[in-house]
C-alpha cells in the first residue's frame, strides 16, 4: 500500500502487486481531492487537479505514476516475449550504420550518419575539393550521462570556421546554445541557456541571433544578437513580440543575403528583415500584419518569393523587388490561386522555384521556370503517396533534391535537375529484417461521412492479406492545426502488416489535405468534424469490408490523443482498443490557464473558454469532462513526465477519472515516462521500446 497524504486525512492508494494471494492484478485508485476549477461561465469540480505538480517532484505524484508503471507491467506481463519479440525485430529493420546522403553548402558535403549501436548520428562535413571528414558533433558524447537528449537547429558561419548548436537535455524544450572553433575544434564555454533552440548565423561570422523563451510559459518571447566571445549577460535584445499568441522564429534567406525574424499565430504572420551584413541594423517589417494575413519570404535570384493568402483562400505564390516588398500592390503573381489545390511550400532557387502542391488530398511537386513560367509536374506511379522538398541550401543550383514515399515505398531521395528534366536516385532509406516492398501494397479509397463529406483514407496491407472483412485493422489519425498526415513510409508499421493487420491512416478534417477548407471545417466551432470523421470511416472501413468490425483499433497522438479520447466518449463500441499517446485531453482546464505552455498561442485553434460559445463548445467535447459510466474498450494511454506541450497531468488526470466511472472490465494503462517530455525517449533504438509495448497492448487485446 502507497499511504497519500491528502490534507490531515490518510487515503490509501493500492499499489499493484503480484502477492501470492491475488489472482490478477489490482489497478492503482487515485484518491479524489476536492478542488474547483474557476471560469467566467461557472465553476467545474476536478477532484483529480492535484495529480498537477509544475515541480515534478511531489512524493504522492510520483508515487501514482510509478504505481501506474508497474500496473501495466504485471498486466502486459503475459505477453512479455511478445514485446520482446517485436522491439527485436523492430530494432533489426534499421540499417545500423544508415546514414543520410550528403547536400552542397559553399565548400563543403554535410552530412550525418550513425555508427553501429549508437543512438544518436554523427554530423559531419568533407571538402567538396577533396579531403578528409571534418566531425563537427557527435551526439553520442552529448548525450553521455543524460537520461534524455536533444539536438536543435545547427548553423555553420558563412566563413566556415564556426559552428553554434543548442542541446536539449530534459525534453522541456529549453535549449542550451553554444558555439565551436571548427578550426581548432573547441567549443567555448559559453553557455546561452534558457533558448528555444533556434539560432542563425550575421554575414560577419561573428554575430548570432537567438530566440529566448519565457522560463515558465515556455512562449518564445525575444530574439537577441550575441558576439561569440561575449557574456551572454550583454547579448542586445533585437526584437520582443508583445502578443502571446504568435510564435517566433529566426533565419536566413537561401541567398544568404538576409536575417528574418518570422512571427506567426494560427490566422496571421508577418516577416522583418535586416541586410545579413548588417546585423546591428534594423529590422524592417516587409509586410504588415493583420488578421487573417498570412505569408512567408524567401529571397533568391534578387527578389522576395512570398507565399500568401492575401485574396487566396488555398494561398498563392507572389514575388517582390527589394524596395517594394511592403507594397503589396507591387507585389506579382508566379502561381495563380486555384480552388481545387492548396499551395503548402515551396523551395526558391536563382533560376527555378519548386512547389509542393495538395490536389486531391496528395502532396505533389512542380518546378516552375522563373525566366519563362513553364511548370513541370514531378510524376508518381502510385495511388497514394507524398512528395516532399528536401535539404536543398544553394541558390544558384539547378538541381532539386527531393523526397518521394508512399505507406509502401521506404523514404527515397532524388535528385531531379530542374533545367534538363533528368531525375536521378540519390538513395532508398534501407529496411532490414527481410523486407521487401513488393510484398506489400496500398491504395487510397473515400468514406463519405455523415454530413455528406466525402473523407479519403490511405491504406496498406501485405499482399495475401484477405479483403474479405476478417482482417484487423489500425487507424490512425491526427486532425489539428492544419497539419496534414500524408501517407508515407513508417518501418514500425510492418510489424503490424506482417500480423495481417490493414493500417489506415484517415485524412479527416482538421488537417489541410483537401486544402485551408478542410483545416477551418475541423477547429474551433467546427472541431467536433474531426472526432465524427474518424467514426464514420471507422464504419466504412468495415461496410467496405477493408477489415472486420470486431477488430478494430484506433491510434492517435498529442491533438490527436484528443481525438482518440472524443472517440473513446462518443463511440467505443466500434473498437477493440485504443492508444492515446501524449494526449490532450483536458481541454477547458488548460485553456483556461495562460501560464501553461502554449494555451495562449492556440486560441485560434480551439477557441477562447472566457467566450461563452466557445467555453460551452468546448466543454461539450473535451475527453475529461466527458467521461461517462459506460463499458470503454481497452486503452493504452501514454505521458512524458517532462512534456511541454501536454502537460503529463492531462493523460494522468483522465486515466484516473476513466478508472473510478467506467464500466466493465476492460484494461486501461498509463504509461509515464519519467525521462522524456512530448516526444518519448530519445535515440533510435530507445524511442522503439514504446513501440514494442503499444503493439503488443494491441495483439494481446487479439487474444
Amino acid at each position: 500500500m502507497h499511504i497519500v497524504r491528502q490534507g490531515t486525512v490518510m487515503a490509501l492508494v493500492m499499489a499493484p502487486h503480484l502477492a501470492m494471494s491475488q489472482p490478477a492484478p489490482v489497478a492503482p485508485v487515485a484518491p479524489e481531492r476536492p478542488h474547483v476549477v474557476a471560469s467566467p461561465h461557472g465553476d467545474r469540480s476536478d477532484p483529480y487537479y492535484w495529480l498537477r505538480d509544475d515541480t515534478r517532484t511531489s512524493p504522492d505524484v510520483l508515487a501514482y505514476l510509478e504505481a501506474e508503471n508497474t500496473y501495466l507491467s504485471q498486466v502486459m506481463a503475459p505477453v512479455d516475449d511478445l514485446r520482446r519479440e517485436l522491439l527485436a525485430e523492430l530494432t533489426a529493420r534499421l540499417a545500423p550504420d544508415d546514414a543520410e546522403p550528403p547536400y552542397p553548402m559553399r565548400g563543403y558535403a554535410y552530412a550525418s550518419r550513425f555508427e553501429t549501436g549508437k543512438e544518436y548520428r554523427v554530423l559531419a562535413r568533407t571538402p567538396r575539393a577533396g579531403g578528409p571528414e571534418q566531425v563537427l558533433l557527435d551526439q553520442n558524447l552529448l548525450a553521455e550521462g543524460h537520461a534524455f537528449f536533444s539536438l536543435g537547429q545547427w548553423d555553420v558561419s558563412p566563413d566556415d570556421k564556426w559552428l553554434a548548436y543548442a542541446v536539449d537535455t530534459v525534453g522541456r524544450r529549453q535549449y542550451v546554445t553554444q558555439f565551436k572553433n571548427l578550426e581548432t575544434g573547441e567549443t567555448l564555454p559559453t553557455r546561452i541557456t534558457g533558448t528555444a533552440g533556434n539560432v542563425v548565423w550575421a554575414g560577419d561570422s561573428r554575430t548570432v541571433f537567438y530566440v529566448e523563451i519565457d522560463p515558465q510559459t515556455l512562449l518564445t518571447k525575444r530574439v537577441k544578437r550575441h558576439v561569440v566571445g561575449t557574456d551572454p549577460a550583454s547579448d542586445v535584445l533585437v526584437y520582443e513580440e508583445p502578443d502571446e499568441s504568435f510564435y517566433l522564429g529566426v533565419g536566413r534567406t537561401i541567398d544568404e543575403q538576409y536575417v528574418c525574424i518570422g512571427v506567426r499565430s494560427t490566422v496571421s504572420s508577418e516577416s522583418r528583415c535586416v541586410a545579413a551584413n548588417d546585423p546591428t541594423g534594423t529590422f524592417r517589417v516587409l509586410a504588415p500584419r493583420e488578421r487573417d494575413f498570412e505569408y512567408d519570404v524567401d529571397h533568391a535570384g534578387g527578389r522576395w518569393v512570398i507565399r500568401t493568402n492575401w485574396q487566396a483562400k488555398n494561398f498563392r505564390l507572389m514575388e517582390a523587388a527589394d524596395g517594394t516588398v511592403g507594397d503589396r500592390s507591387t507585389w506579382r503573381e508566379i502561381v495563380a490561386h486555384r480552388d481545387d489545390v492548396f499551395l503548402s511550400g515551396y523551395q526558391a532557387f536563382a533560376r527555378h522555384i519548386a512547389v509542393e502542391e495538395r490536389r486531391d488530398g496528395l502532396q505533389r511537386l512542380r518546378v516552375i521556370d522563373a525566366r519563362t513560367g513553364e511548370s513541370t509536374d514531378v510524376a508518381s506511379d502510385q495511388p497514394a503517396f507524398v512528395m516532399t522538398i528536401g535539404t536543398n541550401r544553394e541558390e544558384q543550383t539547378t538541381t532539386l533534391r527531393y523526397v518521394y514515399e508512399s505507406m509502401t515505398t521506404p523514404s527515397t531521395v532524388y535528385d531531379l535537375d530542374m533545367a534538363t528534366g533528368r531525375c536521378t536516385l540519390v538513395k532508398e532509406s534501407p529496411v532490414l529484417g527481410g523486407f521487401d516492398k513488393a510484398n506489400y501494397d496500398t491504395d487510397r479509397l473515400w468514406v463519405v461521412a455523415r454530413d455528406g463529406t466525402r473523407v479519403p483514407v490511405s491504406l496498406a496491407w501485405r499482399k495475401g492479406t484477405p479483403r474479405d472483412g476478417t482482417a484487423p485493422i489500425y487507424q490512425y489519425a491526427y486532425g489539428s492545426y492544419g497539419i496534414s498526415m500524408d501517407p508515407d513510409f513508417r518501418a514500425d508499421w510492418v510489424s503490424l502488416l506482417d500480423r495481417g493487420f490493414v493500417v489506415a491512416v484517415a485524412h479527416i478534417r482538421g488537417g489541410q489535405e483537401l486544402g485551408r477548407h478542410w483545416y477551418e471545417d475541423g477547429k474551433l466551432l467546427h472541431k467536433q468534424n474531426s472526432f465524427t470523421d474518424f467514426i464514420d470511416v471507422t464504419r466504412g472501413l468495415v461496410a467496405q469490408k477493408v477489415g472486420a468490425a470486431d477488430k478494430v483499433f484506433a491510434m492517435g497522438g498529442s491533438a490527436g490523443g484528443l481525438l482518440m479520447g472524443a472517440v473513446a466518449n462518443m463511440a467505443p463500441e466500434l473498437y477493440r482498443g485504443i492508444v492515446a499517446h501524449v494526449p490532450f485531453v483536458d481541454v477547458v482546464t488548460t485553456m483556461l490557464d495562460e501560464s501553461i505552455p502554449l494555451t495562449t498561442n492556440e486560441f485560434d485553434e480551439w477557441g477562447n473558454p472566457k467566450e461563452k460559445a466557445f467555453y460551452d463548445y468546448m466543454l461539450a467535447y473535451s475527453p475529461y469532462d466527458q467521461v461517462k459510466r459506460q463499458h470503454y474498450p481497452p486503452m493504452l494511454v501514454t505521458t512524458g513526465l517532462w512534456d511541454s506541450q501536454v502537460q503529463y497531468w492531462e493523460p494522468a488526470k483522465w486515466v484516473a477519472r476513466l478508472r473510478a466511472t467506467k464500466t466493465g472490465d476492460a484494461p486501461l494503462l498509463l504509461r509515464t515516462n519519467m525521462e522524456a517530455g512530448h516526444g518519448g525517449r530519445s535515440g533510435r533504438f530507445a524511442r522503439l521500446e514504446q513501440v514494442a509495448i503499444e503493439y503488443a497492448f494491441l495483439l494481446q487485446q487479439l487474444k
